[in-house]
């Protein structure tokens, strides 16, 4: 994660927009963490970013999980298997298990002032 004081970012902001799709950068204003600026690769990124911010989606993902904690559901393999499916191509795989995975971060509730 970089750090860039918000006047640096402001005289260069079409870089940082770029640079943020490599790593996050953090916007410091008199030295202080501001801002995160966030940047995307393709529209999967955007995509993904969409889905771990949307509280409906990590509700949802939060009451799978619990359900295959307390032994309810069944793995892909069992799925692929019973529908004769072998597998999907590795970007496929990659893409799903990125979506399919919502960082801790996206669980904590946000602050109200």
């Amino acid at each position: 994660m970089k750090r860039v004081p918000l006047s640096e970012v402001k005289d260069d902001l079409s870089r940082y927009v770029q640079l943020a799709a490599q790593e996050e950068i953090v916007v410091t204003r008199h030295g202080r963490p501001a801002a995160v600026l966030i940047g995307f690769e393709d529209e999967d990124d955007w995509f993904d970013y969409q889905l771990e911010h949307d509280p409906r989606f990590i509700v949802r993902m939060e009451a799978a999980r619990q359900s295959l904690e307390a032994g309810r559901g069944i793995s892909i393999e069992t799925v692929r298997a019973e529908v004769g499916v072998s597998g999907a191509s590795q970007r496929r795989e990659r893409s799903s298990a990125k979506r399919a995975t919502v960082p801790k971060h996206a669980t904590r509730k946000k602050r109200t002032s």
